[in-house]
């Protein structure tokens, strides 16, 4: 299992659809990323800065690619372009180091 830390931006004044969306996350989309390894998955916001973080089987490489290889990550995707910045050229997300861990 890894623990993967990520963060990205939102466009200005999409604050608020991001998080509207995020109340009504699609159940076929919760299904896919559970069924990819993808569990503990949270996400918090501060202003326009998105910070994500999530456990993944076997990584996170592996799962969340195997997820974005899904239909319903496709259009899930599709829906946030004009919300997210950088994201349909895919240069939207920066990893974090892990340096501590309490269990």
């Amino acid at each position: 299992m890894e623990r993967v830390c990520f963060s990205f931006e939102l466009v200005p004044g999409q604050e608020d659809e991001y998080d509207r969306r995020h109340r009504a996350v699609w159940p076929e989309l919760l299904d896919a990323l559970r069924e990819n390894g993808v569990r503990n998955y949270s996400i918090f916001r501060n202003g326009r800065t998105v910070i994500a973080y999530a456990e993944c089987e076997p990584d996170a490489a592996s799962a969340f690619g195997a997820v974005g290889d899904t239909e319903v990550n496709r259009r899930w995707a599709d829906w946030f372009d004009g919300v997210i910045v950088g994201i349909a050229d895919g240069d939207w997300q920066t990893s974090y180091k892990e340096v501590f861990h309490l269990e």
